[in-house]
């Protein structure tokens, strides 16, 4: 790999490891934008469009992308704010995974039970800025000023153990299932920031004949989120409780109704979220719909 082969090239930055690696290598097989990885290289070249996948840790996409050294990232949006990138990224799509909130935590058995009475404490965190512009409004509302301010202090990883071994009196960090907060004992006062991964750009692009690409590989990319919240729901119903059944699967635009041999019967065909599937397969039942079946998207356009 050298500078040479990257020349002309969209770099498109991914989480090299973490909880939105996996998840993003699945985005880009779904959006069809094919490469080889050979081990321990950080850069790939995509081998179906003038691509090169650049592979960094999260918390770096946001310079990467803010400074132009790379064109496209995907990351999560708390690592946008907490790198002050915001200014300098736009955020193209919210991804719809890597949902995780960061939260403010404090031991379940102890006295304090408000952001409040935490105020003017120690709190443990890998997130200095976003914990410090939090605390600071809490401050200065409570008119904490000097030593009296809460105190925010950086650790790497395993915030969770800080409250237990005597170090903090409070933790702020992100939470997903909060297993692993209740493991330690603690238990969220306050969230202070609802977070998924996002797809990024740089606000001012250095590379200006990108943009077709940058649009292409986000309409892409829209398209395998959209795919992975929908389904294709199919029934029959009878022409006289057609009306009823549009207002169950009125689909994105409209239902699509195709006349059966059965003058008196409609096949109805209709997009739906997959999270309501089951309670609007049962009302469709209610109504007198048949053959219901449902198909799982690979890809769409909506």
């Amino acid at each position: 790999m050298n500078l040479e082969a990257l020349d002309g090239r969209l770099l498109f930055a991914i989480p090299k490891k973490g909880r939105l690696h996996e998840k993003c290598l699945s985005i880009l097989a779904g959006a069809d934008i094919q490469f080889r990885r050979h081990n321990r290289l950080d850069v790939c070249l995509v081998v179906n469009h003038p691509i090169a996948l650049v592979f960094l840790p999260a918390a770096d996409i946001p310079s990467f992308v803010g400074k132009g050294n790379v064109d496209l990232g995907i990351t999560g949006h708390d690592v946008v704010l907490e790198a002050k990138m915001q200014d300098n990224v736009t955020e193209i799509l919210r991804l719809g995974f890597g949902k995780c909130a960061l939260q403010v935590q404090v031991p379940e058995s102890g006295s304090i039970k408000s952001v409040d009475d935490l105020a003017g404490k120690r709190v443990v965190t890998s997130f200095e800025v976003l914990a410090g512009e939090y605390f600071d409004a809490i401050d200065t509302r409570l008119e904490l000023s000097g030593d009296r301010r809460t105190r925010i202090e950086y650790v790497g990883g395993s915030v969770e153990a800080a409250c237990a071994l005597g170090l903090a009196d409070g933790i702020v960090d992100l939470v997903e299932s909060g297993d692993t907060m209740r493991a330690a004992g603690l238990h969220a006062i306050a969230t202070v920031l609802d977070s998924e991964a996002v797809l990024i750009r740089s606000s001012v692009p250095k590379h200006a004949n990108l943009a077709p690409l940058i649009q292409l590989i986000t309409s892409r990319i829209a398209g395998v989120i959209a795919a992975s919240k929908y389904v294709s729901c199919q029934y029959n119903i009878p022409r006289s409780q057609l009306s009823a059944a549009a207002l169950i699967t009125p689909g994105r635009r409209a239902p699509t109704i195709s006349p059966l041999e059965d003058e008196k019967w409609v096949a109805v065909s209709s997009m739906v979220e997959k999270k309501c599937i089951a309670t609007i397969m049962d009302k469709l039942v209610e109504i007198g719909a048949e053959d219901l079946m449902i198909f799982n998207l690979d890809n769409c356009r909506v």
